[in-house]
């Protein structure tokens, strides 16, 4: 594990962030114990049912405790992009909060924005389990989950229980990210993805087209860019379309990834998300799982976290190459330190995101990761955030 320089980020250990370490990254440093989906869905579970009693006296108090450990305000992290204000440029991937079930409390965790999905029109169980496994050592997981949700209808009932402020009004950003369901045949996708963007509009702040997902079949032929574009020009006829962005997979050939670009452009996409989970070993193809005894590259399923960071890191200067600099990007994949979030915003990202990195590293990882970003600010002399994206900049001791 490399060593991280010392920074104001780095010092930072909330009493959330100690909790964390004493009794929950125990059992993330090993692969076998505690299942990681059944982790991930308790902890959901007690988030979702405070969002939704989240004025009772008690719980605000606590929600409050919370949001003042980990929230880290500075007008200089603030940026306004495709018609919405962030106010920072940190925010939770989508994978996490499926049916948006907490969308209330991402803000409190220090988070400028939260992407709500994937979602699909359908609701579906997702693959067969196991399908969550972790590779502790390597700071990643192993996921074919298969978009299991709870389907669109649900996840706006959830969102509305939750009686959020209206789109634009909200401490953070919320986006949700749409997905096509398994036993949609290809040729109808377009008209699936419609459907869920018409009902959750009204709800998002921003939508993503998910095209990349390694574990629907068939769905990452979406991302060719007749099809893609097709499937654009479908969603921006919509009445009161919100931004729209697409998701990539970090496989992509070069070309590929030039395409996307240009057709980011003459279509007025929002924005680009790079990356999504990766079909690729990335040098782990002999790691074993210990649950099932077999190696990764006889293991289907998408890589996620550290091994992801320098192929991610790749796709995004290629996509800032090609688009220029108007076109807004989202970083995200091997995001766990200050140091590589200010790497992904030097290449040209305007926003980043963590999951896989969150998961370990723990809640204080925001406002670690928000101060180192701070502190390379001052270091170079520059006014706010914007100065600092597609700038090249290195991170500075």
């Amino acid at each position: 594990m490399v060593e991280e320089p010392a920074s104001p980020g780095s010092g930072l250990s909330s009493g959330t962030g100690a909790l964390y370490r004493r009794f929950i990254r125990p059992l993330l440093d090993q692969d076998e114990g505690t299942d990681a989906e059944q982790l991930t869905q308790v902890s959901l579970a007690a988030l979702g049912q405070a969002a939704l009693r989240r004025r009772w006296p008690l719980i605000n108090g606590v929600l409050q405790g919370l949001g003042t450990e980990l929230g880290l305000r500075d007008p200089r992290l603030e940026q306004s992009l495709f018609g919405c204000r962030f106010a920072n440029p940190l925010g939770l991937a989508a994978g996490f909060d499926k049916n948006g079930v907490a969308a209330a409390l991402w803000h409190l965790f220090g988070f400028g924005f939260a992407e709500m999905g994937t979602v699909t029109w359908h609701a579906q169980p997702g693959n067969p389990r196991p399908r969550l496994f972790r590779l502790a050592a390597e700071r990643a997981a192993l996921n074919r989950m298969g978009f299991n949700n709870a389907g669109a209808s649900a996840l706006r009932r959830s969102l509305e229980r939750q009686q959020l402020p209206p789109a634009g009004q909200r401490p953070a950003v919320l986006g949700i990210n749409i997905g096509k369901s398994r036993l949609t045949p290809l040729e109808q996708a377009a008209d699936e993805y419609a459907a869920s963007l018409e009902l959750l509009a009204p709800l998002a702040d921003y939508a993503v087209i998910n095209v990349s997902s390694p574990n629907t079949p068939g769905l990452r032929e979406l991302q060719e860019e007749p099809q893609l574009r097709r499937l654009v020009e479908r969603l921006r006829r919509l009445p009161a379309c919100p931004p729209l962005l697409v998701k990539i997979a970090p496989d992509l050939e070069d070309d590929a990834i030039d395409g996307i670009a240009r057709l980011a452009y003459e279509e007025g996409l929002a924005g680009v998300i790079a990356v999504n989970t990766s079909l690729d070993r990335l040098g782990l193809e002999q790691r074993r799982l210990a649950s099932t005894g077999t190696t990764l590259d006889q293991e289907a399923g998408g890589l996620s976290g550290r091994p992801l960071r320098r192929r991610a890191l790749e796709v995004l200067r290629r996509l800032r190459a090609t688009a220029g600099p108007a076109l807004p990007l989202i970083g995200v994949g091997g995001i766990d330190d200050p140091i590589s979030a200010w790497e992904r915003l030097a290449a040209g990202a305007s926003l980043i995101q963590v999951y896989t990195g969150w998961i370990y590293e723990g809640p204080d990882l925001v406002p670690r990761i928000l101060a180192g970003v701070i502190q390379q600010l001052d270091r170079h002399g520059l006014r706010g955030l914007t100065d600092a994206v597609g700038s090249g900049l290195p991170w500075l001791d």
